[in-house]
């Protein structure tokens, strides 16, 4: 009976302990379903807050800024980034685009493709705007990168001359003029001062050029204006930096062109006009285009470059401007500006601030359709920037009233203007020379649609429709 007694004992223990560690496990069981169902609440909470969180960052405008504030190009780079930069502060000081704030990080590239293809690679992933990157040679290496990123890229003054064509070229804006602009104004201009076209043949014209995609962009235009005029046309490329053109300058002496057509960048321009002093070329028979006719191309000649002239891409140096007076208020008056406050109104200072102004005001034309005081995708930017209407009210509104003339571009012409004047460097400053320009689009629309559909026949590429225009 003892021995039952124990049995029972035994089995009534193990029982117990078994129902206590089924009831033990079923509630650690609910806990960690309990736990598992706060967890997926949490992540979800979570991650609804960093959509939140996101949203509420993406308050400003990004803006990058390719420079070059190193290297040969430096001197010419550095004045354009600080106009640029300083125009985007400016903007912020008055309260952003319609309320929003401005963010913008420089990258340097030292005006070499390479490093300004990593620049782009690097800043697109963070909301990039718009990107204007200074260099012909880095516009051709992101065409068809923006094609495929869908960012929008301004090349004012530069870059492609066929990207004019907005149905071929989506996403690129040379906003104000190509170097085929250029190159077509100066024919005009010498072609009135040999007292008209026809007076043209048989005249010799040298072009002196950067032995690189900028430089090489105006031959295609002139070749066909020589065609069209009976002028020789010879061709000098420079190597870069640009520094060594001795030998050049010994064909130009002993070829003896009536005129030379400049297209430098850098420490090519002053090294140019020095062995124009050492042959004795005429400075006044000498033609730079608007990126060999600013400041510092000029400076270390100083009198002996007198009667230079070069053209003006609208504006010049513009120390009078009421934007020049604003931003020297504004920004270098309280020590916020980007750089002296000797520089701002130079010629290539003006063409950083007009370049980022036009950036500006394609974001300021996408919210008029998608919502004022809300930061712009680059689909709506791009649509802003071919739907630009800057008349002379809104120019004179921007404090850039008599610097440059109306722009309006459309879904098919994504250039907007196409006038140009020449100012000459009198040994001290540069004054405007001549009247107004404006391009021939008799001459120009034909290259540049049989350019645009030669680039895309080889990328395989459609034109836009009209239904793509809305």
């Amino acid at each position: 009976m003892a021995i039952s007694s124990l049995k029972m004992a035994c089995v009534e223990d193990g029982l117990r302990r078994f129902l206590n560690k089924t009831f033990e496990l079923e509630a650690d069981m609910k806990l960690r379903s309990i736990a598992f169902a706060a967890g997926l609440a949490a992540a979800s909470l979570s991650a609804t807050l960093g959509v939140t969180s996101a949203l509420a960052q993406a308050k400003e405008q990004f803006f990058p800024v390719l420079v070059y504030r190193t290297g040969a190009y430096a001197p010419n780079g550095v004045p354009f980034a600080n106009g640029y930069v300083d125009y985007l502060k400016y903007v912020n000081a008055k309260g952003g685009i319609n309320g929003v704030k401005i963010s913008f990080e420089e990258c340097e590239t030292g005006y070499a493709t390479d490093k300004g293809v990593e620049c782009y690679e690097r800043l697109k992933g963070k909301g990039a705007t718009v990107f204007q990157p200074l260099s012909t040679g880095i516009t051709f290496a992101l065409t068809d990168k923006v094609l495929t990123d869908k960012i929008p890229l301004i090349t004012a003054g530069y870059g492609r001359a066929d990207s004019a064509d907005g149905m071929a070229f989506r996403w690129n804006f040379p906003l104000l003029g190509t170097y085929w602009t250029a190159a077509d104004v100066l024919v005009q201009h010498i072609a009135k001062k040999e007292g008209g076209p026809d007076k043209l043949k048989g005249k010799k014209i040298a072009l002196v050029y950067h032995d690189s995609p900028y430089g090489k962009e105006p031959i295609p235009l002139l070749q066909e204006r020589a065609k069209m005029h009976g002028f020789d046309l010879s061709l000098l490329p420079v190597a870069h930096p640009g520094v060594e053109q001795k030998a050049t300058w010994l064909q130009i002496r002993q070829n003896r062109p009536d005129y030379v057509f400049l297209w430098g960048w850098g420490v090519m321009n002053s090294a140019a006009l020095k062995e124009a002093v050492a042959t004795g070329f005429p400075r006044d028979k000498m033609y730079g285009v608007w990126w060999s006719g600013a400041e510092p191309d000029v400076k270390d000649v100083g009198a002996n470059a007198k009667g230079y002239n070069a053209l003006a891409m609208q504006h010049g140096a513009e120390p009078n401007a009421k934007i020049v007076k604003d931003i020297l208020a504004t920004l270098h008056a309280k020590n916020q500006g980007t750089g002296s406050k000797d520089e701002v109104g130079q010629v290539l200072y003006m063409r950083g601030l007009i370049s980022a102004m036009l950036g500006v005001e394609g974001v300021k034309a996408a919210q008029e359709r998608y919502g004022k005081g809300k930061v712009m995708n680059t689909e709506q930017v791009r649509w802003g920037l071919e739907n630009l209407n800057l008349d002379q009210k809104k120019i004179d509104a921007l404090g850039f009233g008599g610097v440059m003339r109306p722009v309006s571009t459309s879904c098919a012409d994504h250039m907007g203007a196409s006038w140009a004047r020449l100012h000459t460097w009198d040994g001290a400053k540069w004054s405007f020379s001549s009247d107004w320009y404006q391009a021939d689009d008799q001459i120009l629309k034909p290259l540049i649609r049989a350019s645009a559909d030669k680039y895309m026949a080889e990328k395989k590429l459609q034109r836009r429709t009209a239904a793509d225009c809305q």
